[in-house]
């Protein structure tokens, strides 16, 4: 197999890895916020038990949750595995990524002073339109770089789909780099995987020059 020909086929692949890059970041950003307002209720129970799963989430691993998610709903109610591999494996990705953006939001939310409740309640804004118009667009730009880092590490773990045998690039690798009985196809894959991640830096990096209104 050439060299192109090992290229074309692992792009077919790549479409599938932005696939769960993409709905993972759509469901895992607004996901992880419900998590980190729950997190940080003054309803102690509510408080604890979302604490509780954030600790699981982070504490075991992804590939893990992945087969859980993907075959444990057979072994423990009997119930076919999905044909369409894509969806426990956004649903794995989406509940594991939340929790992780749910303590970065956390983090950032903590971190703005009293004084801005405090003004905003002076100025007559609600709870809603204090946290939506003030304290939300301060955390957005302190959260960054942190959100960054794990957009990035996202990236890197979607080759973990490979457990599940869902076809995307570093499973194609795999494949070819079997079959051909070489470790061309992993160059190539990392290669596939540092431009990836260099688009990403590069977009969320601007993010961060636009925020950045104090320079």
């Amino acid at each position: 197999m050439t060299l192109m020909t090992m290229i074309i086929k692992m792009s077919e692949g790549l479409g599938k890895t932005c696939a769960i890059f993409f709905l993972t970041l759509l469901f895992s950003l607004p996901l992880g916020m419900i998590v980190a307002l729950l997190r940080m209720s003054k309803n102690r129970i509510i408080s604890n038990i979302v604490r509780f799963f954030i600790s699981i989430l982070r504490g075991t691993p992804l590939m893990l949750q992945l087969l859980a998610v993907t075959y444990g709903p057979y072994y423990l109610f009997g119930l076919s595995v999905s044909r369409n591999k894509l969806i426990p494996v956004v649903v794995a990705f989406a509940i594991n990524y939340a929790a992780y953006f749910a303590e970065i939001y956390r983090g950032g939310i903590e971190s703005i002073p009293i004084g801005q409740y405090e003004a905003a309640t002076v100025l007559g804004y609600s709870k809603f339109q204090t946290f939506f118009k003030i304290i939300l667009p301060q955390v957005v730009k302190r959260i960054l770089p942190s959100v960054t880092n794990e957009v990035i590490t996202l990236v890197k773990d979607t080759s973990i789909a490979f457990t599940v045998s869902y076809q995307e690039m570093f499973t194609i690798g795999k494949q070819i780099a079997n079959s051909q009985t070489s470790f061309t196809p992993f160059v190539v894959a990392g290669v596939f995987y540092f431009i990836f991640n260099a688009v990403v830096d590069f977009v969320m990096g601007k993010f961060e020059k636009r925020l950045d209104y104090y320079r």
